[in-house]
């Protein structure tokens, strides 16, 4: 699954994937195929990307318009 509001969400705030990836303690490769949709995201893995993005899984899943 791809999940193009991660990269949305990340180039908002104008930060790298490297200060994200460190933010959730992984690899920035791990991270970059998390938005390129080459591997899923783990469930844990998306309660920590909506924490850091002050957002909903829901609205990361796109589910849901609002954040």
């Amino acid at each position: 699954m791809i999940y193009p509001r991660i990269r949305d969400l990340r180039e908002d705030r104008d930060w790298t994937q490297e200060f994200v990836a460190e933010q959730l303690g992984i690899k920035q490769t791990t991270y970059s195929k998390y938005e390129l949709g080459k591997i899923n995201i783990p469930a844990e893995m998306l309660r920590k990307l909506a924490k850091l993005y002050s957002v909903t899984i829901d609205y990361l899943m796109e589910r849901a318009e609002e954040k």
